[in-house]
Parts: C-alpha cells; sequence; structure tokens
C-alpha cells in the first residue's frame, strides 16, 4: 500500500515556520521603524548659508533620498503584511500549500521565503 501523500505540515512543523516568521517579522518592524524615522527627520544639515547653485543641487538629491527611503518604506509594509498573512495561515493550518497546485511547499523554500504562498514548481509555470 502506498505511503498516503502529505496534504499539510504538522503542528510541530507549523511552530518552526512560526518562529521563522515573528522572527523575520521583528526586523522588518525595526526596519520600517528606521527608514520613517530617516523621512521625518528635519534637515538638520541646512543648505540655507551656502551658495544657490550647491542648495539647489543638495535640495533635489534630498528629494531624490525621500522618494528612494519611501519607496523602501512601502515595500517594507507589503513585506510586513506578507508575514502577517502567512501567520494567519498557520493559525487556519493552511500555512505552506501552494495556492496554484495544493501540494506542500518545500520546507527549504519556506525557511528562505517563509511567506511563500507558491511552490517553485507554481512559480517556473508563471514565468
Amino acid at each position: 500500500m502506498a505511503a498516503k501523500e502529505k496534504t499539510r505540515y504538522n503542528d510541530t512543523e507549523l511552530k518552526e515556520f512560526k518562529a521563522i516568521i515573528i522572527s523575520k517579522l521583528a526586523e522588518a518592524k525595526n526596519d520600517l521603524d528606521l527608514l520613517n524615522a530617516t523621512m521625518s527627520l528635519k534637515d538638520d544639515n541646512g543648505t540655507d548659508d551656502t551658495s544657490p547653485t550647491f542648495k539647489l543641487i543638495e535640495d533635489g538629491s534630498d528629494v531624490l533620498s525621500r522618494e528612494e527611503t519611501a519607496q523602501l518604506a512601502a515595500r517594507q509594509e507589503k513585506f510586513i503584511k506578507h508575514l502577517n498573512d502567512a501567520l494567519i495561515r498557520i493559525e487556519n493550518k493552511t500555512y505552506g500549500i501552494c495556492r496554484v497546485t495544493n501540494k506542500l511547499i518545500s520546507k527549504e523554500r519556506l525557511r528562505i521565503v517563509p511567506h511563500a504562498t507558491l511552490s517553485i514548481e507554481a512559480k517556473k509555470q508563471q514565468t
């Protein structure tokens, strides 16, 4: 008699993944706080006392830097949402199941990308 194919991760395995996600979530929230702090800082070393040409260059550079920081913050917020969604899937015991193939996503993939919802097989089908 053939062994039944595993359809979900057991509670012990889910607990391991939950610990990984909580760790990554804490790190991601810390990074987001740093990005937000960077964006909210006033221009402490202003260019008010420098030549108009240099001031224009500095101000332009500052705007670009703030835009890049805002983009990084938005990406970080999206990452945090994906991690939180993964925690919900753990609670629902649907974590690690590919949303395309309905097969288990490999543990190796989940350890690296704990918020993954696609197996490597399904990911390759997308390209």
